[in-house]
């Protein structure tokens, strides 16, 4: 569906947009043909991206930085692949039962090839940054139409989520974590947000999609790709190509959204939050503001049973929390050389509690409404 309003937006006589889509329908239409590697390739390491002077320390303490955030000055790329296991207390994880040789772990399908995606996203040309530009707008004002406009939305504390997005410190990456009822989440929720964020790829976060939900032929992954999201492979790890570009574009200052469930928590149980997220906060080059939210009515907005059809005059509420001061938290971790397993495990704790005091505040709010 998004796709048809996607298409139905382009207006006639606008040079930019006509010439995206024409580049866009001659790469859907078969003139573009991705290279097809081989799914059980050797594991490539992501280089890291250049980095950024964060703004949050003065010139006199950027020494202080570079240990709070290990940022590496040097030219070698960081290396972001499985560090060996340290200690024999290290807790159970999936992906140690993954085969490291490979990219997928055992009983995971990949239905349609991704490797392709991975250096466009990492590497945007102009081309990319025109097509992404028409996609995210488009997108964005079709979910500011259904939040704002057919439903009843309420977003507390709205002004501290658009704030950390237009006017942090710059070189600062933002990293939002909710908690995820329906597959209207993202982008459902950003409609909430002006049209200067919605609909400007250069300020709207990179996401993660599941690679058998969204990347499963190439229209699809076209179009996802150039909504800035990232295809996941869930099931394999914390060790994946998804996580290592989330960590690159965190080293670059920019927005980036987790649903640290890992999927639709369609019984809304409390559910151990995946590490990945804290792989993301650990390993970043900088340490990212952490700004959680929860948010109430999207599973009504579009329920999660057939046949998926978008609710009218339904109430939504978004709670921004207070973002999580975990520097001094991160920094002790490194100090005493915490095993990197053990790390990304208490800063995922750490979220987890400042879920559950959000999501009950929320809830409240949600009754009062009602």
């Amino acid at each position: 569906m998004l796709m048809v309003v996607c298409s139905n937006l382009r207006r006639p006589g606008h040079v930019g947009a006509a010439s995206a889509m024409r580049n866009l329908n001659w790469m859907i239409s078969g003139g573009y043909r991705p290279p097809i590697q081989a799914l059980s390739r050797q594991y490539v390491q992501a280089p890291e991206a250049r980095p950024v002077a964060d703004e949050r320390f003065p010139a006199s303490q950027q020494d202080r930085k570079d240990i709070a955030t290990q940022t590496v000055r040097s030219g070698q790329p960081k290396d972001l692949s499985p560090p060996p296991s340290t200690s024999p207390l290290s807790p159970p994880m999936s992906d140690r039962n993954a085969d490291p040789a490979l990219d997928v772990g055992p009983g995971v399908e990949v239905p349609y090839n991704i490797d392709w995606i991975f250096p466009r996203l990492r590497n945007p040309t102009r081309f990319w940054y025109v097509a992404s530009q028409f996609v995210i707008s488009a997108v964005g004002i079709f979910s500011k139409i259904v939040l704002m406009f057919l439903n009843k939305p309420r977003v507390y504390n709205k002004e501290r989520l658009v704030k950390l997005i237009s006017k942090r410190p710059q070189g600062v990456p933002l990293l939002t974590v909710s908690n995820h009822y329906s597959c209207f989440d993202d982008p459902g929720l950003w409609g909430c947000l002006p049209l200067g964020v919605v609909c400007n790829t250069y300020k709207i976060r990179w996401s993660m999609a599941a690679h058998d939900i969204c990347f499963t032929n190439r229209r699809h992954s076209l179009f996802f790709m150039f909504g800035k999201c990232i295809p996941v492979v869930r099931g394999i790890g914390v060790y994946q190509e998804a996580i290592n570009l989330c960590i690159e574009k965190a080293a670059l200052g920019h927005w980036i959204h987790v649903f640290p469930e890992g999927k639709v928590n369609m019984e809304k149980e409390e559910l151990r939050l995946k590490w990945g997220v804290g792989r993301i906060i650990y390993e970043s080059p900088k340490i990212p503001i952490i700004l959680p939210m929860w948010h109430e009515g999207m599973d009504e907005l579009l329920p999660n049973v057939e046949p998926y059809v978008i609710q009218r005059g339904k109430k939504v509420t978004l709670n921004v929390g207070e973002p999580l001061d975990l520097n001094d938290f991160i920094l002790d971790l490194k100090k005493r050389q915490v095993p990197e397993p053990t790390a990304r495990k208490l800063i995922t704790d750490k979220i987890q509690e400042a879920f559950r005091d959000l999501r009950a505040e929320t809830e409240k709010l949600h009754r009062e409404r009602n």
